[in-house]
């Protein structure tokens, strides 16, 4: 990407370089009039019936998020309105890989597909597209409570250690919610992709912890409840942007439980209404569920069980000593005492070794690329841990630049060689080199020999944490992470391209208050060339209702309406709806300082 654009907003200028790679421009002029039509209806609905079940700041939180009803939020005018709460936003191209989505939650900015649904979707579409993220995540980031939570699941969830299984799922969902969008997919493929999805469901084996915490994710922010069993609100974005599950989801066939750590045995399919939702009684309870199952997971406990997890993953992960030194690569071995505590570690291909989440110089992919191992645990005898050790105690053990010096581990492996450099901060020992060395275990095989250069041996008593991702992501991730499939744009033809031009003097009509006489050659020409289309007539009936203008055109398209509600059931809620929000108009004050 040549250009980065921040929207002089201060989150999204202190992105890092590995997560400023998904974003994409937002093309604000790529959107037709008919998608500004298909954002003006749902946010009329949403705008009618959320005022009523969704948790309290919904709507004032429209005007917080910067957006208005009348037309698709520009991203300039969301990062001026969002940088007052702390927050930012950027565009994305559909579905991103969770870790990178959770770690752009931690910092504070909202990941928005640049895309919007078809109107063949416009009640609820599986792609991500920006009805949802804005219309579902923006406007309740206003609640103090809340945005803190969802910016601690982002710092939680950047850690989750994810397995190969996750990354085909995420392929997966994304293949066929990037199909279901495509106005002539052809229903062979929907299927094959369905399959796929339902397939590699099937064959996750053990969830992982990303895999878990997706579900704590799903069943809070994308379709969590707050309040009492009996009578809740919504607050998840995924039911606040979906006009259809919105309504359906509060009727008692759809069970009602209370959120707990238990929620997490809930897996969900993204393609189907949800058969239950989770109740919070309030937001503070999201972060004591999100703390109970964080301490379940590798970076906290770390020790063996983390270790086993990092192996498993076969991804890039990094292995915290207990001296602060920071191990970062794909883990191949872990061998461990009686005890079940690691005693010798090993990686293979490209690492890197970090402190604070700062590569070290001079031990970067390039020199450590063939793996590295290293003992870990306490030598023979010894009282303190080695990390700890003063300058002066190092000395008294042999440990001196130049000189020979031999380390007897507790666990039987013996480190021989001359010491070449000491590395030290904040008072602990975290790397000792060794020129001419040999290291073996306790039966006397050789894990290092001379031959292979320097030996750079980490140092500490214990791992106290393992995570999935590199420590320092911007010098370790040097590649760009390309999705397999990539979202279709469609080109538009003369007689689309003829009917946006026909919404586009509607809305011109409407805004403008002006040019009311077009509209009964308007509803002509729908009829004529574009007789599938619904909401462009319906959008002219509206202003004729308000204006008080041409009855026997307005009664027309009505009995036009009524007519495709009883021949087509899939329009019937769409027209019915519309006709009561004719009936019953929405007033947006919000007004986008």
């Amino acid at each position: 990407m040549s250009h980065f654009n921040d929207f002089n907003n201060p989150q999204v200028a202190a992105l890092p370089k590995h997560l400023k790679q998904f974003i994409v421009d937002q093309h604000y002029e790529h959107y037709t009039p008919i998608d500004h039509a298909v954002w003006r209806y749902v946010m009329r609905q949403n705008y009618s019936y959320l005022k009523d079940v969704a948790y309290y700041p919904y709507i004032p939180g429209l005007e917080k998020a910067g957006l208005t009803i009348e037309k698709i939020p520009n991203l300039q005018d969301m990062n001026n309105a969002l940088a007052k709460i702390g927050w930012g936003a950027v565009t994305v191209d559909g579905f991103i890989p969770p870790a990178a989505f959770m770690e752009y939650q931690s910092y504070r900015v909202l990941v928005i597909a640049a895309d919007i649904r078809g109107i063949k979707h416009i009640e609820y579409t599986p792609a991500p597209d920006i009805i949802h993220e804005s219309a579902g995540h923006a406007p309740i980031i206003a609640d103090k409570a809340y945005h803190q939570y969802l910016s601690y699941f982002g710092s939680i969830g950047a850690k989750a250690m994810f397995s190969a299984q996750d990354f085909d799922l995420y392929e997966a969902i994304r293949a066929l919610s990037i199909l279901k969008e495509m106005p002539d997919a052809d229903p062979f493929d929907i299927q094959k992709a369905e399959d796929q999805v339902a397939w590699c469901q099937d064959h996750m084996g053990q969830p992982s912890e990303m895999a878990l915490l997706s579900r704590l994710h799903w069943w809070t922010v994308e379709y969590g409840l707050i309040g009492t069993l009996e009578k809740p609100q919504i607050y998840g974005a995924g039911l606040l942007s979906s006009i259809g599950e919105s309504s359906t989801c509060m009727a008692t066939d759809v069970k009602k439980l209370w959120y707990t750590p238990d929620t997490v045995n809930y897996p969900y399919d993204i393609t189907k209404p949800q058969p239950q939702l989770f109740v919070t009684p309030n937001f503070q309870n999201l972060i004591d569920v999100l703390e109970q199952f964080a301490n379940t997971m590798a970076f906290r406990v770390g020790g063996q069980f983390g270790l086993q997890k990092a192996i498993e993953s076969k991804n890039t992960c990094t292995t915290v000593y207990s001296s602060g030194l920071q191990v970062s690569g794909t883990f191949s071995v872990s061998v461990t005492n009686k005890q079940n505590n690691p005693i010798f570690i090993k990686t293979t291909g490209p690492t890197s070794l970090c402190y604070q989440n700062k590569q070290l110089d001079g031990h970067g992919k390039s020199y450590h690329q063939d793996g590295f191992s290293s003992p870990v645990g306490r030598l023979k005898e010894m009282r303190t841990a080695l990390e700890d050790l003063s300058p002066n105690d190092l000395n008294d053990i042999g440990i001196a630049i130049a000189e020979d010096a031999t380390l007897n581990f507790e666990s039987g492996v013996t480190v021989k060689g001359t010491v070449k450099s000491v590395l030290r901060e904040n008072n602990k020992t975290l790397l000792i080199s060794f020129g001419n060395c040999t290291v073996t275990d306790a039966d006397g095989e050789i894990l290092f020999q001379p031959s292979w250069g320097v030996y750079d041996m980490a140092v500490g008593e214990k791992i106290i944490s393992v995570f999935c991702g590199a420590a320092d992501k911007d010098a370790f991730e040097t590649i760009v992470y390309q999705a397999k499939t990539s979202t279709f744009h469609q080109e538009y033809s003369g007689n689309t391209l003829e009917l946006h031009h026909l919404y586009q003097q509607v809305r011109d009509c409407r805004q403008n208050q002006s040019g009311y006489h077009n509209l009964k050659d308007i509803w002509l020409q729908l009829q004529k060339n574009h007789p599938e289309d619904w909401l462009c007539p319906l959008e002219i009936l509206e202003i004729l209702d308000h204006e008080g203008l041409m009855p026997d055109t307005a009664q027309q398209i009505q009995t036009w309406l009524e007519q495709r509600t009883s021949r087509e059931p899939e329009l019937k809620k769409l027209i019915t709806d519309g006709f009561y929000l004719i009936k019953h108009p929405v007033e947006q004050k919000l007004v986008v300082q």
